[in-house]
């Protein structure tokens, strides 16, 4: 039986990875020209699976595609996925949560240590041909301070030893509520953020953390601590965090991800010099892509097969008497 892939959008320039696994197991590939809803339920009629990164897959796209068995996100948070919807049609949706763990932490750890040295204005004027040491803020001495991680799984963990490394306490806030190596674990949110010198958000998005971070707890935060982002922007309240930077009430930001993303041209952020933002590309470097494309590719192949693939966002579907697939051993 020859199956058929849609692919609606891809983390990479091309689709060479995905096309190489898809081609030597005899799967043809339909990609997408648009990321429109409509046109993609349209595309979606006679597919076997879907292949996403950022479009929305929405309730209307699955239920236009009767004999999708698996939708698979090249990525790790599947808020652009009616993944209930999915369930209840019977359809598996995976997910790749282990493709960028370091790039990610490197990441956080750049926009940390670019936030505490002042990085993007001095580097800024000083290409500009001026050579100004007052130019901001004095820098921040990171040793001996707080950083607190909301989040600690896999991206949280790893940056335990890399701010532990610059002489951090480390102080972790997690569903499982154990002290990992190198940090300590604290009961509640408010007790972390009260207590750190930077907090870390590593967390996806869902109706429980949607705007985990708003007035109420910015209010809570010193108001010379550092708040980065590296998950997803609908953590934060922007307009909170907005006002909360305004007024002289948070000592910066680290944002690689926004509420709404991008930012407008003229947002308030995108001008304040103790805020640095990067468009939603912590997740990239030379081998994660490729690694997120292939491991995506063999997901939709492992459903195929009957096989369980590595990462099942709603392992609950595989007991379901609506599962479309053939029993995932």
């Amino acid at each position: 039986m020859s199956y058929r892939v849609l692919i609606t959008d891809h983390p990479a320039a091309t689709i060479e990875v995905e096309r190489a696994v898809f081609d030597a197991a005899g799967v043809d590939i339909v990609v997408a020209e648009s990321t429109d809803p409509e046109a993609l339920a349209a595309l979606a009629v006679d597919v076997d699976a879907i292949a996403t990164c950022f479009a929305k897959v929405t309730a209307a796209v699955l239920d236009n595609a009767p004999r999708c068995r698996t939708v698979a996100r090249f990525g790790v948070g599947v808020d652009n996925i009616d993944v209930a919807r999915a369930s209840e049609l019977g359809i598996v949706v995976t997910n790749v949560p282990v493709y960028c763990i370091d790039e990610v932490a490197d990441h956080t750890l750049m926009l940390l240590l670019a936030l505490a040295r002042r990085l993007v204005p001095f580097a800024v004027d000083t290409a500009a041909g001026h050579w100004n040491r007052g130019l901001a803020p004095v820098p921040i001495r990171l040793r001996g301070k707080t950083f607190g991680i909301v989040g600690a799984g896999a991206i949280g963990s790893a940056l335990i030893p890399r701010v532990t490394a610059l002489g951090m306490t480390v102080l972790t806030l997690d569903r499982h509520g154990v002290d990992i190596e190198g940090a300590t674990a604290v009961s509640s949110l408010d007790e972390l953020l009260v207590a750190a010198d930077v907090v870390s958000l590593h967390l996806p998005l869902t109706t429980a953390t949607h705007h985990l971070i708003g007035a109420r707890e910015l209010d809570l935060m010193k108001p010379t601590a550092l708040l980065l982002n590296t998950s997803r922007g609908g953590l934060i309240d922007t307009a909170a965090l907005t006002a909360a930077l305004s007024e002289g009430r948070l000592g910066g930001a680290g944002l690689d991800v926004t509420e709404p993303e991008p930012l407008a041209a003229d947002h308030r952020l995108r001008e304040m010099p103790g805020v640095v933002l990067t468009p939603h590309y912590a997740f990239s470097s030379d081998g994660s892509m490729a690694d997120l494309s292939r491991i995506a590719a063999e997901h939709v192949l492992d459903v195929f097969a009957g096989r369980r693939p590595t990462s099942i966002v709603n392992a609950e579907v595989l007991s379901s008497a609506a599962l479309r697939a053939a029993e995932l051993a």
